[in-house]
């Protein structure tokens, strides 16, 4: 039952789906209130506010998957003023101890808050990031469907005709892919006949995927210079580097509290892994792998361009370090350098429009 008095605040828990939310309100002693299921509608998340706030003052609520299934009830949320804290999912040995339904994991999600396990700032997916985001999602899968194209087209010509497959054997991708395309796309059954056909309707499928990719490049690399102007200019960093950066921080960097819990993010951060006498670090094996991979080409660039990390190179060498742990160190300092540069940019852009919110 709602509660009898409207200022004793509450907080709001919700495990995430696809077609509903299951919601669960408690205390701040802990005690669940009540607990329900929601449409994943429009009017469904209004239902769900007006349920939630009719048990007191709600400001804060914890919602499962806000990347995902929970990403529009999230903005929901917080264009009512809610706090919004990403959660995780109950460990398994808490699964273990009660089991799992959508309510226990519901009323997890608010104690989560409640109990300060869960800190994390959701994303706000609302901005430039979330459009670069889909940009980069819509290529990956563009490249993946070329690949694939590719080597269907290489396997199919291993077994073609031997003049056809002589003919093309010398050329170089971008010369094959147009000669195949340029076949004389016969109307026989024969398997001669039937390979060619394959053979240009892969052609034609490869260099319109090549098209879709050159188109997304541009977007992702125009997206970057109009939202972070000067971050491209820092050397090594290109457009797919910068936009896995970028989507990592999220349109709301300021979730982060510092450069550290962004290297952290990124997987840069060393790893305590010291016992008993001995004291070491080791490689962090968590975090956002895009971002971290993204590090890993701006250092190599470096290490081949740069004269201070190719100095820093051989000074840590001359230290005893190997390879491996001075890249770690330098990713760590990149890092710090594009994390620093992203916020000064956010900061700059938010003092030149007042308008525009932090999301």
């Amino acid at each position: 039952m709602p509660a009898d008095s409207d200022d004793e605040e509450v907080l709001l828990g919700v495990d995430t789906h696809k077609d509903f939310h299951a919601a669960a309100v408690v205390n701040v002693l802990g005690t669940t209130l009540d607990g329900r299921t929601f449409p994943t509608t429009t009017e469904g998340y209004r239902q769900l506010v007006a349920w939630a706030l009719s048990f007191g003052t709600l400001r804060r609520a914890g919602v499962e998957c806000t990347g995902s299934y929970g990403a529009a009830l999230a903005r929901h949320l917080r264009a009512e003023g809610i706090d919004v804290t990403e959660v995780n999912q109950p460990d398994k040995a808490a699964r273990r101890r009660r089991g799992k339904t959508d309510a226990v994991d519901a009323e997890a999600a608010a104690r989560a808050v409640l109990s300060g396990r869960a800190t994390a700032t959701a994303k706000t997916s609302d901005g430039p990031i979330e459009a670069l985001r889909l940009l980069k999602l819509a290529k990956g899968s563009a490249i993946k469907s070329r690949t694939q194209a590719i080597n269907q087209l290489k396997s199919v010509l291993i077994s073609a005709d031997a003049a056809l497959r002589e003919s093309l054997a010398s050329l170089s991708n971008p010369h094959l892919f147009k000669r195949c395309a340029d076949l004389d796309d016969s109307r026989g059954d024969c398997p001669a006949d039937t390979a060619r056909h394959v053979l240009k309707l892969l052609a034609d499928r490869i260099q319109h995927l090549t098209e879709e990719i050159d188109n997304l490049n541009k977007r992702i690399a125009a997206g970057v210079k109009a939202h972070f102007p000067g971050l491209l200019d820092t050397h090594g960093v290109g457009p797919d580097s910068a936009a896995a950066l970028l989507i990592s921080a999220g349109d709301n960097p300021d979730r982060l509290s510092s450069e550290a819990s962004f290297a952290a993010l990124c997987g840069t951060s060393p790893v305590e892994a010291s016992s008993g006498k001995t004291q070491r670090r080791r490689l962090n094996r968590g975090g956002d792998r895009q971002a971290n991979a993204a590090l890993y080409r701006i250092v190599l660039s470096r290490l081949r361009w740069d004269d201070r990390t190719q100095e820093y190179l051989r000074r840590r060498l001359s230290e005893g370090k190997t390879r491996r742990e001075i890249i770690r160190c330098l990713k760590r300092y990149v890092a710090r350098e594009i994390y620093r540069l992203i916020t000064a940019i956010r900061t700059a852009v938010c003092h030149a429009d007042p308008d525009r919110t932090a999301g």
